[in-house]
């Protein structure tokens, strides 16, 4: 299902690729989930920016939410706003969601990724309940499936590149480590960014920080009863 997973974003990303510039844009506001749309009712319209809403209104594009609009929350978790924040979401989920879906089995596991990253969105909306900006992305998703490996496979070791001015070189440090690091680094960028979406390109850093929380809560809940890893698997996986 990581495989898939990985397919079908990088299928509507290439689709999204082919559309001419307006349905381009278009498309992050019909199909991304817009906290002010979602929570206070605007209209998908109003909260466009000024520029692309004359566009609309000049070609004369009608332009209306999904129906019903909490759709919007599931399918934007399949929308990318560029090939680096592609790559980056499916290298994470290459890297970490293998071995989480061993644990869960195959439904279990697209069933959880889903739920995290629904509560990731909820999370970031929350911060922001009259935001105009469509929030897109797997981040939130699979910053729940980064939780579950953090709780899972704590002592399990990921290779690491570390620069050192103009030099790199290569570590195996314990993913507990790693993942611990990646999480205090979003709160502290959350923190920083002054606002939900304000600063550091309109990254959603409470997403990711509720979608990795959500993971640590949850995963328990998920596994099935007749498949429990011992502590001493736990090394094994990398």
């Amino acid at each position: 299902m990581v495989v898939a997973l990985i397919a079908a974003n990088c299928a509507i990303f290439i689709y999204q690729m082919t559309l001419p510039a307006l349905q381009y844009h278009l498309l992050a506001y019909k199909y991304g989930a817009i906290p002010a749309v979602l929570l206070s009712g605007a209209n998908l319209v109003e909260v466009m920016p000024p520029d692309l809403r004359q566009v609309v209104e000049m070609s004369g594009v009608r332009v209306a939410p999904l129906q019903p609009i909490w759709i919007s929350l599931f399918t934007s978790m399949f929308m990318h706003g560029g090939l680096l924040h592609l790559g980056v979401n499916m290298l994470y989920l290459w890297i970490f969601g293998n071995n989480v879906e061993d644990v869960l089995g195959h439904f279990r596991f697209v069933l959880f990724y889903i739920v995290c990253g629904l509560i990731a969105a909820c999370a970031q909306m929350l911060m922001g309940v009259r935001s105009p900006l469509p929030m897109i992305g797997a981040s939130g998703a699979i910053a729940g499936v980064l939780g579950a490996y953090y709780v899972k496979f704590p002592q399990a070791r990921v290779q690491c590149f570390v620069f050192l001015l103009v030099f790199f070189t290569v570590v195996w440090l314990p993913a507990g480590l790693v993942l611990l690091l990646w999480f205090l680094l979003q709160v502290l960028y959350a923190l920083q960014s002054g606002g939900p979406y304000a600063g550091q390109g309109g990254v959603a850093f409470f997403a990711h920080i509720g979608g990795f929380l959500a993971g640590i809560a949850l995963i328990r809940r998920f596994l099935p009863r007749r498949r429990r890893l011992r502590p001493a698997d736990w090394s094994d996986h990398r």
